[in-house]
């Protein structure tokens, strides 16, 4: 094996602080801080800058499964088994506020890019969209038949993505709010799904072990990687578009050339799962989590040059046991933007404006009308919890209680 050059990318940091498995990781968008939700309840937010103290923010009573910095980065979305959303100023007060997003687990929360909506995914099988601002129920999608794991909308905010154990993943126009695509090609649970930076591809994975790439315009397979031992549990694009990073149960992080489509390296570093990978807004850094309760911050060192030569770089060669082999020669997008600059990426976003008052009084009509909705779904998912002959005993009773028959 070839020694390691300085292009390759090096472990940075590690945290600990966690005291369970760590499920997702997220930076912000200035670089100076970086969260992570543990199954421990709680989410840390970590200083870059050493020896800065993290913070340890409580609320969350079960596992906190996502966490994403709103686009200007004043803001922190947590979703949780507890089956609420908490929005967190991150400083050392930790201020939240809470709202039950869903009647199960909230299994993904991404803000959009304009920062003034939230999408959800959840166990209980719909994708949710809200107001920022007002934290308000805004619409849901609800096609998928099992749960969903991971919902992002598109850079431009226009498409919503959607992954599921019902083995799809989902297109939606948020201004139709209609299903344009089902993509079912997987033959798994699909658990994390990304729209590439160019808005052009998306790239989901999931417990077939497998990576796979479509093209969101012409909907037909780009490209389709066998790498993984084991499930994959996150990916996540580089800003470039270039490069994919994904974690898998494997216990491995790998890099793939999206342009070359090969695999560029295998990390190794988590003892057990690795759960959740995640790049920085400008590429330089890409964060990792496990089941070891660690999280850990690699240095990509792909901006050792222009992202327009990123392809240039020196590389390690993969092994044949862990490259694919036999992919298919693609046409993969290369986005028009790859030469911009990280000032040009870290540029604040347009934070989030009031809605007039007309929007906010039929806001208030359907969120009104969403609670009596969330009632009954509650009651039916405890129904079904029953054995079906308990159940039918139940339903007859209501019956005859309504006719005034009941004993």
């Amino acid at each position: 094996m070839a020694a390691p050059c300085p292009e390759d990318p090096s472990l940075e940091r590690h945290f600990k602080g966690h005291r369970d498995a760590v499920t997702c990781v997220d930076f912000n968008l200035n670089m100076k801080q970086l969260a992570s939700g543990s199954m421990d309840s709680c989410l840390m937010v970590w200083h870059m800058k050493p020896q800065a103290r993290a913070y340890r923010f409580s609320g969350h009573k079960d596992a906190v499964t996502a966490v994403n910095f709103s686009p200007s980065g004043h803001l922190l979305a947590s979703g949780s088994r507890d089956k609420t959303v908490r929005l967190w100023v991150p400083n050392v007060k930790g201020e939240s506020t809470v709202f039950r997003a869903h009647t199960a687990t909230v299994r993904s929360v991404h803000f959009c890019s304009d920062g003034q909506s939230l999408v959800t995914a959840s166990d209980d099988k719909t994708v949710k969209v809200w107001s920022t601002h007002r934290q308000k129920f805004l619409f849901s999608l609800s096609q998928h038949i099992n749960w969903v794991r991971c919902a992002k909308f598109s850079p431009d905010g226009r498409l919503i993505v959607s992954a599921s154990d019902d083995k799809t993943v989902k297109l939606w126009d948020k201004t139709s709010r209609e299903c344009v695509h089902s993509y079912c090609e997987h033959g798994g649970f699909v658990t994390c799904v990304d729209f590439h930076p160019s808005g052009t591809c998306i790239a989901a994975a999931g417990m077939d072990n497998t990576v796979k790439l479509w093209d969101v315009r012409t909907r037909r397979l780009l490209q389709h990687y066998q790498l993984h031992s084991a499930a994959v549990n996150g990916l996540s694009f580089h800003p470039s578009g270039s490069y994919l990073v994904t974690a898998s149960s494997d216990s491995t992080l790998k890099i793939l050339d999206l342009v070359e489509g090969r695999l560029l390296y295998t990390l190794h570093g988590h003892q057990g799962p690795a759960t959740t990978v995640a790049f920085s807004r400008t590429g330089e850094y890409f964060a990792s989590g496990g089941s070891d309760e660690q999280v850990m911050v690699w240095k990509s060192n792909f901006d050792v040059v222009d992202y327009g030569d990123a392809v240039k770089v020196q590389r390690r060669p993969a092994t044949p046991a862990a490259s694919s082999g036999n992919l298919p020669e693609v046409d993969f997008p290369v986005p028009p933007g790859r030469g911009r600059s990280q000032e040009s990426v870290q540029s604040p976003l347009q934070e989030p404006a009031s809605m007039p008052q007309t929007l906010t009084s039929t806001l208030e009509h359907i969120v009104g009308q969403l609670d009596v909705l969330t009632q009954t779904v509650s009651v039916l998912e405890q129904r079904l919890t029953l054995t079906e002959d308990r159940l039918k005993q139940c339903l007859e009773h209501q019956q005859l209680a309504a006719q005034g028959t009941a004993p």
